[in-house]
Order: C-alpha cells, then structure tokens, then sequence
C-alpha cells in the first residue's frame, strides 16, 4: 500500500461534525440482498457502528416494542459507483470546470454530499473534478463535515488535451504519465482514472502500460473512460480494472471481459434525462441535444452489447455520472428503471443489488458493506413504499444510516 497522505497523521481532538453510533432496532420489510431473500416482516439490529442482527420481527419477543416502525422497507445503503461531487447537473460542465473557484466547488462537493444522503447513497465513487475529491474525502474523514464514504480517483489523467482535459490531469509520455498517478498517490487517491477514448481512442500503448504498471506498483486499481468496442477491448487487453460507461461490444470483447473478470459501471442516467422534454426544457438543453438524446435512448443495438455483457456474467454496476447536465444527485431511481428496460438487469431486486453488493465486492469491501448481515458495517437506509414492486420507491428515503449513524 502507498504511503498515507499527510493529513491522515494530523490530531484531532473532537470531529466538528459528531453524530454517536447507538443502538436501534429497525421494523420493516427487509431486503438483505443476499440473493434474492426478503424478509416480509423483518428487523434490522444496529449496534456500535454495525448490523447486530438480522431477522424476523416474530423471534424478537417482547422486544419489538422497543423498535422503530419503518412502515416501509429496509436495504444496504446504496453505493454510487460513478460520480462527480464537484459537479451540480445545473451548470455547463466545461464552464464550472474551467470558471468554478476552488471554494465553489469546495460548496458543491458539500450540498451535494447532503442530497447524496437524502437520496440513500451511503458509499460515493467519485471519478474527478480537478482534485477536489481528495479534499471532499478528508472533509469526510475528519469529521469536518457529513457525507456518504468516499473513494476517489484525485484528477483523471488524460492525454495532453485529451477528453475533458480542462477538468482532469494532462501528460504526455510515460514518465509524465507516472508522473500523473505518483501525484494521486501522494494525495490520497483510491483508484486511478483514465480517459481513454473519446471519438477515437486516446493514449499511447507506452503511456497506458506506464499507467496501469504505475498504479498497480502503489496497490490502486485503474478504471478507464471506454465507451465504444475498439477503447473497451484495448483497455481491457492492457490491463485495467473497470470499464467506465462501456458501449457496443462484440462478442470477442464480451469473451475478455468474462475471461478477465472485469467489471463495467454503466450511466444511462445523462440519456434518460436529457431524452425527456419536460427536464430537457428545464435544464436548458437544446432541442437538437433533445432529439439526439431520444434517438439514443430508442437505438435498441446501441445497448445489446451492454446487455449480451451482463447474460454472459459481466458484472454490471450501478452509476448514474451525477453532476452531469440534468443529472442531479439524487437521480437514482432513472437509472436502476432503464437498467430492467433495458436487461442489463433481470428485475428490481438485481436491479438493487447493482447498487450494494456487486460494486461492494467489485471494490473488495463485501466483508464490510452490501448487504445486511451480522457483522458487517450499519449501512442502511429506510425507504416508504416497496422498490421491488415499484422501483420508483427507491427514491422515498427515510432514513440513512451510515456506519451506524443517523444523517438523514
């Protein structure tokens, strides 16, 4: 493992925000997310940070008076496989990139931390703003301010004017390329991100081997910017951990990705959105962004790759790419709903687990979180109404508990 950054060694006497872990019983409709298991009339335990207990409502005794009826259902909380704190869904992306002072985007990062909560996200995966999720990720830590768990890329390296490269970390060659990823290590990166392609592929094989070797060397995983066959396949081939987005695929790419065990985190969320006049016009997207959008969304062999992945045994995880226009932070259910459309998911309840239990064991923390079980850490959150039958629901959040702290 890298070294820590500097400010995991500095004393804190007291967090500035400082919410106790205590005990509570919570009554309800449990999906557990253990494969497909719910428990009709169930309760979930939280003790010192994590779940006690797990179980049916009818084994509590005379102990169930002393919990709290959800009138509702209660699931992991959710994990936000791709996003951007700094971005607010509202302005233009290359504006606010470019133009945002840093305490804007400090501003930003914090409101929406708070709606990530409000919406149920309990563990945020955020792929880059310049480097302000480093500093969202210490605010975090420290108890400065509340936010769902964070694991960050620092600034996503690109090639010198690259794919987005006015909110990302230019290089050319390989020794700036290493170069690019030392500096994510040294700031407390999780994971190192790659732009890799945009219309055409982006990168040099030598910088992308410097890459990857670099990150690898310093125990990160790297996750790559693909979105059509050629960037996925190349990525894949070279050796990177995930595939952001993803695409049309062939079956020789579906073949690898299997071969390999390589993930893909999709976003639909940006296509949705836009595709719908009423937030079109509300957002301020043109009419021609309109109808590009709506044929997107109603191009069928643009996402059969997509869905040939996940029958094939892909992994498919659940992102929404909030921050992006007309995608706001708390646009969840829109994505999990195009996912079933679609069959990149069979139903709701796999639908769900895209978002708790495959990216949890997608980022090695499935001992920890993803499902509701003794022992693992009190991710929780409770939701009016039942996801399973209306996936709408999803987004009637109660309450979310993260570690076993209340914050919403």
């Amino acid at each position: 493992m890298p070294e820590q950054a500097p400010w995991r060694f500095q004393k804190i006497t007291k967090p500035m925000f400082d919410v106790k872990a205590g005990h509570v019983l919570l009554l309800g409709r449990v999906l557990t997310c253990v494969g497909d298991e719910v428990i009709e009339h169930g309760f979930v335990e939280l003790e010192a940070g994590k779940i006690k207990a797990v179980g049916k409502t009818a084994d509590l005794g005379s102990r169930r008076t002393d919990g709290i009826e959800t009138g509702g259902t209660i699931l992991p909380g959710l994990i936000q496989s791709h996003g951007h704190l700094a971005w607010d869904g509202i302005h233009d992306l290359a504006a606010q990139s470019m133009n945002d002072e840093p305490e804007i985007s400090a501003y930003k990062c914090a409101g929406n931390m708070l709606i990530n909560l409000r919406a149920g996200v309990t563990t945020f995966r955020d792929l880059g703003m310049k480097r302000t999720n480093l500093f969202a990720k210490r605010a975090v830590a420290q108890g400065i301010f509340p936010g769902p768990r964070l694991l960050v890329c620092g600034e996503a390296i690109v090639q010198t004017g690259g794919h987005t490269y006015w909110c990302c970390l230019e290089a050319s060659g390989p020794d700036e390329m290493r170069k690019a990823v030392r500096n994510q290590v040294r700031g407390g990166a999780d994971l190192i991100k790659i732009m890799a392609c945009h219309d055409k592929l982006e990168f040099t094989d030598e910088e992308m081997h410097a890459v990857i070797d670099e990150a690898h060397r310093n125990g990160l995983p790297v996750t790559a910017h693909a979105t059509f066959n050629e960037a996925i396949e190349r990525v894949v081939e070279a050796g990177i951990d995930c595939v952001e987005h993803g695409g049309r695929m062939t079956q020789q790419t579906i073949d690898l990705l299997v071969k390999k065990n390589i993930p893909i985190v999709t976003t639909f969320a940006p296509l949705v959105q836009q595709s719908q006049p009423e937030i079109a016009k509300a957002y301020g997207i043109p009419d021609w962004k309109l109808a590009e959008r709506q044929k997107m969304v109603a191009d069928k062999g643009r996402y059969e790759g997509l869905v040939a992945a996940a029958k094939a045994g892909v992994a498919i995880a659940f992102g929404t790419d909030c921050g992006s226009p007309a995608v706001q932070h708390d646009v969840i259910a829109p994505e999990l709903g195009f996912m079933i459309k679609l069959g990149v998911k069979r139903d709701a309840y796999d639908a769900i687990r895209s978002a708790t239990i495959v990216p949890a064991g997608i980022y090695k923390l499935d001992s920890k979180i993803g499902t509701l079980e003794a022992g693992k850490l009190a991710d929780v959150i409770t939701v009016a109404g039942n996801p399973l039958e209306d996936i709408n629901d999803i987004a009637k959040v109660t309450m979310t508990f993260c570690e076993g702290r209340r914050l919403v």
